[in-house]
């Protein structure tokens, strides 16, 4: 089987849109989202584009960008979560770096987290700032930190052990337990092995909220569409295959926006105009950012109020889309 036909496909909250090209002239279209199954939308666009036949013979090659795992975001519709750290840090994400949003406030108020709802359980295992063990993971301490996970009866569960990139065993041996028990697991060695604490137990406790939902997703959209190769838009701007994206649902977090960017590069090289602002206002969020030439990458991103260090296109995201609904408080704010 050879691909004969390239489609674009960029779902967001109110519209999926689609482009066709492969058959002449570059074709577009458009239909409205089905925020509670996106995949049927997509089939409907594919229907209605005349390429049902092209998808079954294996000669539609699908490249996809998809706003499930930002909307789930900024909508706070995360799976049940329990994070897994090391004894003493269990308060880590809720403390983060202190950075505060009212710097002269001396009673600021905290505003409302998911991370409030997050069941978080200790482990007594430890590795030094070299990542030699100080203290074992006995088979005793695995099996009481397992059943206190499954007490909790948690849809996911994110693994963030102190310098785990440097030695990963005692995730390992964990995540092992984890999914012989049943649990979809998350363990920062793989999402992001760096150092910083803070920033790895965020992205990884990111991946595990939202990881069910995308999986999910992205399975209905396989089976439907197959065998069509999809592949999947991550938010650096370039594209992985959809059975590997499942489990980095932190890396589709500017899945859809990535690809705008990724055109607006292009129509500013047709232009002679390298440098760019880019206003992307979608019906749930509005996406903007810079351009100097080519895309720039950075580790220091946020969606909503959540860091992100896991690589992706510089852009600022906000969740109020033109759906958005707005309001005046008694102050007249």
């Amino acid at each position: 089987m050879s691909v004969s036909y390239w489609l674009g496909v960029d779902t967001g909250g109110t519209f999926t849109d689609f482009v066709l090209l492969g058959d002449g002239e570059p074709r577009i279209h458009k239909v409205l989202s089905t925020p509670s199954a996106p995949e049927q939308a997509i089939l409907q666009g594919i229907a209605e584009l005349g390429l049902k036949d092209a998808m079954a013979a294996g000669q539609l090659a699908i490249v996809h960008g998809t706003t499930v795992a930002t909307n789930a975001a900024l909508e706070g519709k995360g799976a049940r979560t329990v994070l897994i750290t090391n004894h003493g840090l269990e308060d880590i994400l809720r403390i983060g770096r202190q950075n505060r949003a009212e710097l002269y406030n001396l009673t600021p108020t905290p505003p409302p987290s998911m991370l409030d709802t997050v069941n978080v359980e200790g482990s007594p295992a430890r590795l030094d700032a070299r990542g030699k063990e100080v203290i074992p993971l006995s088979d005793a301490d695995l099996t009481q930190l397992v059943e206190k996970v499954l007490a909790h009866q948690p849809q996911s569960v994110a693994l963030c052990l102190l310098f785990s990139y440097l030695n990963p065993a005692h995730e390992q041996r964990i995540r092992q337990a984890l999914e012989a028990a049943g649990l979809p697991v998350s363990a920062s060695h793989a999402i992001l092995p760096t150092r910083g604490e803070y920033e790895r137990g965020m992205a990884t406790w990111l991946n595990a909220w939202l990881a069910p939902k995308v999986a999910d997703y992205l399975q209905r959209l396989q089976q439907a569409t197959d065998p069509a190769p999809l592949a999947i838009m991550q938010s650096h701007g370039g594209t992985i295959a959809s059975d590997q994206a499942a489990g980095l649902a932190v890396n589709l977090l500017l899945s859809g926006p990535a690809g705008g960017l990724a055109a607006a590069r292009r129509l500013g090289e047709q232009l002679r105009q390298p440098r760019l602002m880019t206003f992307d206002m979608g019906g749930t969020s509005t996406d903007v950012a810079l351009l100097d030439g080519d895309l720039r990458l950075t580790q220091q991103g946020h969606i909503g109020p959540y860091p992100v260090a896991v690589p992706m296109v510089d852009m600022h995201t906000i969740g109020a889309g033109g759906g958005s609904l707005a309001y005046v408080d008694d102050a007249g704010l």
